[in-house]
Order: C-alpha cells, then sequence, then structure tokens
C-alpha cells in the first residue's frame, strides 16, 4: 500500500481544489435529510412518516433531475448547470422553513429535481486525470462523500439543538450558495483537450449497452446495501435502548470505509471486478444477522463489509466512466446517481417493514441476501457474456499517450 497514487492525483493542476469544493457541497447537502425530518417532526408537529415523505419526494427529485443535469452539462458545460441548481437550492433552502407542510413537499421535490450536480466531479475527473489515476481519484471523491456523512449530519443536529431548525435550514441554503458560486468560479473542464471527432455526440442507444445497465443496476444493489447497513445500525442500537451510541458506530463505519478506499485506491487499476467487490460487499452484510447481544460487538463485526464500502462504490463508478463517451458523460454519470438515488431509497420501506415484523437481524441478512440477488445474475451472465471480445463494443475511451 503506497501514498503515491494519491500524490499523483492530487498533483494534476486544480484536482484538490476541485475534491474539496465538492466536499464542501455535498456536507449541506448530507445535513440536509436529517434537518427536515427534524424540522417537520419538532417544528411542524408531524410524524416520522410525513417526515419521511418529504424524504422520498426530494429522492424521486434527484432520480429525475440527474440525468437531465447530466445531459445540460455535456451540451452546455458545468457553469450554467451549477448556477441554475445554486440559484434553485439557495431559494428553496431559505424559504423551507416558513412553508406548510404540503408546500414544503413540493419544495423538496424541486429541490432534488435541481440537486447540486456532484456526480459531475467524476466526470471532470475522467476529463483531467491519466487512465492509469482514474480509479484512485474516483476513490478519493468516494471517500469524500463518506465524510460528507460523518459531518454533515452531525453538524445539523448540533446546529439545530443550539439554534433550531429554521437558523439550520437557512444556513444549509446559505452554504449551498456560497459553494456552488466558489464552484462556478473554479469551473473545471468536463472534456479533454482532444481535435476532431473524439468528442462528437454519440446516440444513446449506441453507448446505453447492456453492461452498462448491468453497472446501473449493480449501483441500485450497493446503495441499498449501504444504506441497509445503516438501518440495521440504528435497529439493533435502539433494540438494546443504545441509542446514544448511534454516532459512534456510525462513525467507526465510515473510518472502516475510508481505510478500506485508501487501500483500494492505492493499489494497481483493474486488479478486481466491480461487481465481485460488490458482491462481497453484499455476501458479508449476512453475518451480522448473527451478531451477539451487547451492542459493542457491532463496532468489531462492521469492519470487514465496511473495508469494502468505498471500494465497491468505487469501482463502479470507474466501470461507467470507462464505458460512456465522453461527449455523454455526464448524462451517464446522472443515471448512475439516479440509480445511487433509488437504491438507497428502495431500502427504507423494504428494511423498514422487516425490522418492524422480524427485528434486527433479519434486516442485515434481507440487506445482503437482496443485494446478493441483484449482482449475482450480472456477474454470472449479463456482465461476463457482453464482455467478450474488444469488437464486440464500441470503445469510447479517449487516447493518452
Amino acid at each position: 500500500m503506497s501514498a503515491a497514487p494519491y500524490r499523483q492525483v492530487l498533483a494534476v493542476p486544480g484536482a484538490g481544489t476541485l475534491l474539496l469544493l465538492t466536499l464542501a457541497v455535498r456536507i449541506p447537502v448530507t445535513a440536509g435529510g436529517v434537518t427536515v425530518l427534524l424540522h417537520v417532526v419538532d417544528s411542524l408537529h408531524r410524524g416520522y412518516f410525513d417526515a419521511g415523505l418529504v424524504g422520498t419526494a426530494a429522492a424521486v427529485g434527484t432520480a429525475v433531475g440527474a440525468p437531465q443535469a447530466g445531459r445540460f452539462i455535456d451540451r452546455l458545460g458545468l457553469r450554467p448547470v451549477v448556477a441554475a441548481t445554486t440559484a434553485v437550492g439557495f431559494l428553496t433552502w431559505t424559504a423551507a422553513p416558513f412553508l406548510p407542510y404540503p408546500l414544503l413537499l413540493l419544495g423538496a421535490l424541486v429541490s432534488g429535481l435541481f440537486s447540486p450536480p456532484v456526480f459531475a466531479v467524476r466526470q471532470c475527473l475522467a476529463a483531467v486525470m491519466p487512465s492509469d489515476l482514474r480509479h484512485t481519484a474516483f476513490t478519493l471523491d468516494t471517500m469524500g462523500v463518506e465524510l460528507s456523512f460523518m459531518i454533515g449530519p452531525t453538524l445539523a443536529v448540533a446546529a439545530a439543538t443550539a439554534l433550531g431548525t429554521t437558523a439550520t435550514m437557512i444556513g444549509i441554503g446559505a452554504a449551498l450558495g456560497a459553494s456552488g458560486i466558489a464552484l462556478i468560479r473554479l469551473n473545471p473542464t468536463t472534456r479533454t483537450a482532444q481535435s476532431g471527432d473524439a468528442a462528437a455526440h454519440v446516440p444513446r442507444r449506441q453507448w446505453l449497452t447492456a453492461r452498462l445497465v448491468a453497472l446501473y443496476i449493480a449501483t441500485c444493489g450497493t446503495s441499498f446495501v449501504a444504506n441497509g447497513v445503516g438501518l440495521g445500525q440504528i435497529a439493533v442500537l435502539k433494540e438494546q435502548d443504545a441509542q446514544l451510541w448511534i454516532g459512534l458506530v456510525g462513525t467507526a463505519w465510515c473510518l472502516y470505509s475510508v481505510t478500506g478506499g485508501f487501500i483500494y485506491g492505492s493499489l494497481p487499476k483493474d486488479r478486481v471486478s466491480p461487481l465481485l467487490l460488490i458482491g462481497l460487499f453484499s455476501a458479508l452484510t449476512i453475518p451480522l444477522a448473527l451478531l451477539p447481544t451487547p451492542w459493542p460487538w457491532l463496532i468489531l463485526a462492521l469492519l470487514p463489509t465496511g473495508l469494502l464500502c468505498t471500494p465497491a462504490f468505487a469501482s463502479i463508478v470507474d466501470a461507467v466512466s470507462a464505458l460512456a463517451p465522453q461527449a455523454s458523460r455526464g448524462e451517464a454519470m446522472g443515471l448512475q446517481m439516479s440509480a445511487f438515488t433509488l437504491g438507497g431509497a428502495a431500502s427504507g420501506p423494504v428494511l423498514g417493514s422487516t425490522i418492524d415484523h422480524h427485528g434486527p437481524g433479519w434486516a442485515f441478512a434481507a440487506t445482503g441476501a437482496i443485494g446478493l440477488a441483484l449482482v449475482l445474475p450480472l456477474a454470472l451472465h449479463t456482465y461476463r457474456n457482453v464482455n467478450g471480445p474488444a469488437t464486440s463494443q464500441p470503445s469510447f475511451q479517449e487516447s493518452r499517450p
């Protein structure tokens, strides 16, 4: 394991600034979910079901809006799309605390439709990174996602407790506005500097192949498993009346994931198939169902699956980037964002029902089993069959010296 690949990635002009700015955008985004939940329950005095509907509206909006944002990025560049999403995000978040519940639902949908296109950072990284460093760059970005989930909700709870949900929601709008303006000023490129027709438009029917669809399904499964593990953690701790330790266990999980990502990103490219990593990630979740009763065992038991979380996501992002043509990479990444959002959204009702009827242990078992059920057929059939000779699939990767 060596830090050299990371130093090479950060040595690329603008890469470090881009990754930091993307983290700055993601922190208020991850803080938003728990802030809205607290606002609906504590300020509007409604139930958790109503709070969940707001989250669902935002998720539906993101799933619909991300591919469209990606298409506009492909055609117009990053700056106008970030300008539009920043303006809408600022307006919706600053207005949200003053809206009645029905309008808050509508606002959540609009906010989701105009979610900050954080997935575009991968498009920008793909444009400036040599092909042998892309998986390391994508791993760094995925590690940033984990850090945002460690920082954002914690800051949101602290701010809502100290200042109230109204001030916190206005603060989220201000943070989105400031980070969006900084990203507009940076205006990173989304395409490599090349001549000829290499960046010409490619019809969707040519690049949206069976292999790419398989990777989207796998992305959905990976997101389902990651969110399912988080729900299982909370359920175990609530069952044992140890809610105060939810933050500690969640932090341990994120640290495992970042550690696994650091190891993965330092390895040579293409060592492990992304579907194999996702299959292992899912399979190692199932034994958590056999967890001993005292909750501290959970911290140790999460280590194997935690180490695979970031590598699973980073590898599949790299695979999608490699298959998409440069001129349509934004839309391809947007579709992957939709798959990620839908997988996470589906985990709530499916696993919540499992927890209600069978307990937290069965939630872990169901999480891993569903992940395997999605990934194994792809790994054994679709992915292997489509990945035939080089002539059977068009190549959209630009050549590099």
